[in-house]
């Protein structure tokens, strides 16, 4: 069990994000267009991991996520929450996002493999905003629970993991 914090609160997770040098757990997800969203193997992957795109922090995650895909080689972005791919699909057609896989946990067990389930809170359900990065063959290359759900992620750490 990992804590983070919501509005100076503390609220814990189901467990923690898989450690750097970790295999990172499968992972089956629902695209916008419910397709299924998984890691493919060659490809690196950034999981950007939020509460919901219907908030201020997650909004402006998912587009600066989306700006930096452009310039990452051989790197897919998956934006992960628990909302359906309906909310994901009206959000990115709405703010021109098409540079990132929007990807639906609501469905899977995601949020308990990958330790981000918030189990109390008002979030309580949701995932806590964080990101983990895997190489071509699924290892775990950085990983971060971002310590206040209101804050966005360290974006330079996670694209410097690419390097």
């Amino acid at each position: 069990m990992a804590t983070t914090a919501l509005g100076g609160t503390p609220v814990s997770t189901i467990g923690d994000l898989p450690a750097q040098g970790t295999t990172a757990p499968s992972f089956e997800l629902l695209g916008s267009d419910f397709s299924t969203v998984t890691h493919q193997a060659g490809t690196r992957t950034v999981l950007n991991i939020f509460p919901s795109v219907d908030t201020g922090v997650c909004a402006a995650s998912v587009k600066k996520f989306n700006e930096i895909a452009a310039s990452l080689e051989n790197t897919t972005v998956v934006c992960v929450s628990n909302d359906l791919p309906f909310a994901q699909a009206r959000f990115c057609g709405a703010e021109g996002i098409d540079g990132v896989t929007a990807a639906s946990a609501f469905r899977s067990t995601f949020g308990d493999d990958y330790g981000v389930r918030l189990v109390d809170g008002k979030f309580e359900g949701l995932l806590a905003r964080s990101v983990v990065v895997l190489d071509t063959d699924g290892t775990v290359i950085h990983s971060q629970l971002v310590p206040e759900i209101g804050q966005e992620p360290d974006y330079d750490a996670a694209v410097a993991s690419l390097s």
